[in-house]
């Protein structure tokens, strides 16, 4: 994928790694499901993002996630991500941590002629992010031949 703005960079998978732990990050702040900040930017938009991302990366993380919030007019929910079983999970994963779980999921399952943003809205739009997002289970700590072959399969059965 070529940087839109400037030609003769390319985007790199840390630039979609970043696109990922920030979509994470805003819809965690705004308690909503990833593919709602997804739908809500847009594809446009989104390639924008990308293509400044190797910028980005360079400001602190909250200033990203608000400028997103109120550049794109995103609104709160109530979907906490968070609101796991303590019983069942000491310590839920970061937005990190969740950006690389997507960004591996994101390349190994890239079509031909896609590029990453498709490859982004595709994924994020799937159900197995569901499972993936349940962190009462342990679908989003499996190794990630697991979760392609669950995203293909639409279940980690």
């Amino acid at each position: 994928m070529i940087n839109l703005f400037f030609e003769d960079e390319e985007i790199k998978e840390d630039d979609l790694y970043f696109m990922c732990y920030m979509i994470e990050k805003v819809a965690r702040t705004l308690h909503v499901r990833n593919k709602k900040v997804v739908n809500a930017i847009g594809y446009d938009e989104l390639v924008k993002q990308i293509s400044l991302a190797n910028v980005l990366h360079c400001e602190n993380p909250l200033k990203v996630v608000n400028d997103w919030i109120e550049e794109f007019k995103l609104q709160k929910g109530d979907f906490n991500i968070l609101d796991v079983d303590k019983e069942l999970v000491t310590k839920p994963p970061t937005e990190t941590q969740m950006g690389k779980v997507y960004k591996r999921l994101i390349i190994k399952t890239l079509e031909p002629n896609e590029d990453y943003i498709q490859g982004v809205v595709r994924v994020y739009n799937n159900e197995i992010c569901n499972i993936i997002d349940n962190y009462n289970s342990s679908a989003y700590y499996e190794p990630t031949p697991i979760i392609v072959r669950s995203y293909y399969n639409s279940s980690f059965n």
